[in-house]
């Protein structure tokens, strides 16, 4: 199920998007409060705005518009909305969008194409490990793709390794939807509980919420420890509520695909520019084809890299490849540069580690302070020394680290009104 517009040629996928953004251009110039005034506001002539390139002559929207003007975003009257989702926000209230019923044939369309992409087709079983309530749109997207593919849904939802293993044994999915450092908390359930699941039905699991691979698309020690122990395929997938859309590997693992037809990619630096090929940026996107909250070069905090070259697989869109770090999350350490995927990676590669969370705050000096806390199963100085040793090697620095007893840290870090683990505290001033 590879969309026509995925196979084309380069240049026939970039007439399609420009087409397609005169489209959304006039749509949003005439439906949406926010982008109405912003145009008028700043003497922008949409008309001007032929090309793909032309993007770069129009404004960015950011994460505080959508929380400082949320309502005005909306292009349609409220008894068109059908479902209401809501994100977190830069300053403190969450962001919330609504979905017509045309969106959310949109959603279903992308989760389709995704899943289809990472090898999931009509007959299989898919055990679903995340939640589907509490305004989430994942989880819902998830559903709704994967019912489009005809596939069997098994909601089970998040957490609790004996009723997904009861689940499995009884329903035999094939693929689980889930974040996959819970993957080894199957695995550790399993080898107690005497269960064999290298011989269970599990083929692969879609992973959300945390990386599975460095930036050359080799494994990282996560996705390691995960496949070693367990024969399975994991592929990996980047989102956000804000897009509507996924970034989903395929079997070749080389960065998510990207979908022409629902989305607008670009990758700028701090001037609001797109960067040279090959160049890591923030990740911006301008939507397609969604009637009730459009956006126009949305700035996603992500820092990434694109890759241009065709895929194995038949497609010749773009990739993007693994998240390197939150912009806003970049720390500045002993004039060393770090994000917390880094650090995650290291704290990874020690099994005597059970949970872990990272606080930036800012010392007395006006520079960023970094300290770790850690549950683990056996507390040594040794230990202690190996990590900050571990950590001199691998990123240069070292950072304060502290034990902290898992009562403690899995409120925090598994906190049940977040889809995926939060590792990341920034008190910084």
């Amino acid at each position: 199920m590879i969309p026509a517009i995925e196979k084309n040629s380069l240049e026939e996928i970039k007439f399609f998007q420009e087409q397609k953004l005169a489209e959304l251009l006039a749509y949003i110039s005439e439906n949406s409060p926010f982008y109405k005034r912003l145009f008028a506001g700043q003497n922008i002539d949409i008309s001007k705005v032929k090309t793909l390139e032309d993007l770069q002559f129009l404004p960015v929207t950011t994460k505080e518009d959508l929380q400082q003007y949320n309502d005005d975003f909306m292009c349609v009257p409220q008894h068109k909305i059908i479902d209401y989702a809501s994100t977190s926000g830069t300053l403190g209230d969450p962001v919330t969008f609504g979905l017509t019923d045309s969106d959310l044939d949109r959603l279903a369309y992308n989760e389709a194409i995704s899943f289809a992409c990472a090898g999931i087709a009509e007959g299989d079983v898919v055990q679903l490990m995340t939640t589907i309530d509490r305004k989430f749109m994942a989880g819902l997207a998830y559903f709704l793709g994967l019912r489009k593919l005809k596939v069997g849904v098994i909601r089970v939802g998040a957490g609790i390794p004996e009723m997904q293993w009861d689940s499995i044994l009884k329903y035999n999915p094939s693929y689980l939807i889930t974040v996959p450092s819970f993957l080894l908390k199957l695995i550790e359930y399993a080898e107690i509980h005497g269960i064999d699941y290298n011989n269970s039905s599990i083929k692969g699991a879609i992973c959300i919420g945390e990386s599975l691979r460095k930036q050359d698309f080799s494994m990282n020690i996560l996705s390691k420890k995960i496949t070693d122990k367990w024969n399975i395929k994991l592929f990996s997938t980047y989102a956000s509520t804000e897009m509507s859309t996924a970034f989903t590997e395929c079997e070749h693992g080389q960065g998510g695909h990207h979908h022409p037809e629902l989305i607008i990619v670009e990758v700028l630096d701090e001037n609001n520019l797109p960067v040279k090929n090959g160049e890591t940026g923030e990740l911006t996107f301008t939507t397609l084809g969604i009637e009730a909250m459009p956006l126009l070069r949305f700035k996603t905090g992500d820092i990434v890299q694109l890759h241009e070259e065709p895929c194995a697989c038949g497609r010749n869109t773009l990739r993007v490849g693994p998240v390197i770090g939150r912009k806003k999350q970049m720390i500045k350490y002993k004039g060393t540069t770090l994000y917390p995927p880094a650090m995650n990676d290291v704290l990874s590669s020690f099994d005597n580690i059970e949970n872990h969370l990272i606080e930036i705050s800012t010392n007395d000096l006006g520079t960023d302070e970094i300290l770790i806390k850690i549950a683990v199963k056996n507390q040594t100085p040794e230990f202690l020394q190996e990590i900050k040793d571990h950590f001199r090697a691998k990123l240069r620095v070292t950072p304060k680290i502290e034990f902290a007893s898992k009562e403690t840290l899995n409120p925090l870090v598994f906190n049940p009104m977040s889809r995926k683990p939060i590792r990341f505290f920034d008190y910084r001033t």
